[in-house]
């Protein structure tokens, strides 16, 4: 069984004159700890399949299954991480990251350690009495992707996460959280639209059509050895499939 399914999900928002129809008929199984990246261009759906995935939007048609169990709503077992910095602005990182422990009912000994381990994980370990207003947007999101992690998802969920960071911090933070599910795995969606990025991490690609309703097009098996350079042939002769593709899409 799959860990997550997508069977026929469509999207449509509005009526009339206004009714945009987002997503269609969107098929995808996704395997136990495997590195999934959603790959297409802007208004191509894929943040809207996200948030379906999450909980946080319903499927105007189909149905999707975490362990052969229905989504209904948010949950827990999914772990989110938007693109924007979506920190507590008035909590330290340690405070961020325990939140999720705490509203689980773990005792605040128990979140603190969860929280410290976390932050561990992702580098930040000596920022923990930090404020976001101190930090980095690369550490931002280290503390973000922390956050999600200490909920201990069954699923984690990373809609374009690293969009507004500068390019050198963009291949830092890929490189990092290649580095972080390997060493704790979980089965990760990643959303990007970025033919590069989306290489790097995933071991399969699905790209989407350029163009609304979102479709799924194409599936790539990544078959590369990690770590992976971006000069690598075989990196280059993928992208250069892939982008040649999307090209006709667009």
């Amino acid at each position: 069984m799959p860990k997550l399914q997508c069977v026929g999900v469509s999207k449509i928002f509005g009526e009339g004159a206004r009714r945009n129809h987002v997503l269609d008929s969107v098929d995808l199984e996704v395997k136990e700890d495997e590195f999934l990246v959603v790959l297409g261009p802007g208004q191509s759906g894929k943040s809207t399949l996200l948030k379906i995935l999450a909980g946080l939007e319903k499927p105007t048609s189909g149905k999707v299954y975490l362990d052969g169990k229905e989504v209904t709503g948010p949950g827990p077992d999914r772990g989110l991480v938007f693109q924007k910095y979506t920190l507590f602005p008035w909590k330290t990182v340690l405070g961020n990251v325990a939140m999720g422990p705490k509203l689980c009912r773990h005792s605040k000994k128990e979140a603190i350690e969860i929280a410290m381990h976390y932050i561990d994980l992702v580098g930040l370990k000596g920022f923990e009495k930090s404020y976001p207003h101190q930090l980095s947007g690369g550490m931002k999101q280290r503390v973000g992707i922390a956050r999600a992690y200490a909920n201990r998802p069954k699923i984690m969920l990373l809609d374009e996460p690293f969009g507004q960071l500068d390019a050198q911090t963009r291949i830092l933070m890929e490189q990092e959280t290649v580095r972080i599910w390997e060493k704790e795995k979980r089965t990760v969606i990643f959303v990007t639209n970025n033919i590069e990025e989306a290489i790097f991490l995933g071991d399969r690609i699905i790209s989407l059509e350029g163009k609304l309703p979102g479709r799924m097009k194409t599936i790539y098996d990544v078959n590369l050895p990690r770590p992976r350079l971006y000069t690598e042939l075989e990196f280059l002769k993928l992208r250069n499939t892939i982008t040649n593709e999307t090209a006709l899409l667009l």
